[in-house]
Order: structure tokens, then sequence, then C-alpha cells
């Protein structure tokens, strides 16, 4: 499964990970950017470590589980 991971910067200057399930493909980075600077200055989210001040990344993870079956 996809995952499209938002970091962000806390008052404390430690990072924050928000993760959104089934992103849409192909990524737009500029509409990921805008989204982020809109989260930012709406303080939509805050953490244990303050309010969130600046963006630090985006990225997609591609998780894959493969079940073993045991004998």
């Amino acid at each position: 499964m996809k995952k499209l991971e938002l970091k962000f910067l806390n008052e404390d200057d430690k990072t924050v990970t928000y993760s959104l399930e089934k992103p849409v493909e192909p990524v737009d980075a500029s509409a990921v950017s805008a989204a982020m600077d809109e989260i930012i200055s709406q303080n939509a989210f805050t953490s244990s470590g303050g309010d969130l001040v600046s963006k630090k990344s985006a990225r997609i993870v591609d998780r894959t589980v493969a079940e073993i079956e045991l004998p």
C-alpha cells in the first residue's frame, strides 16, 4: 500500500510526520508543497513539540507485505 508522507518541523525543531493513504499519482509536487504551506499557515495540526513551523520533506512510501505460510 502506498502512502504520502508529509514531514514538518515543529517549534522544538523535531520532525513531525503525517501519512495519507492512497495518494493520487502521479504526485503533483507543487500541489503537495502548497497544501503543506496551507497546513502551516492555518495551524491545522499541532504536536507535542508545539506548532508546525516549516516544511521538511514529502515522499511516497510503498510498503508491500507478503505473508509466509508456516508448516
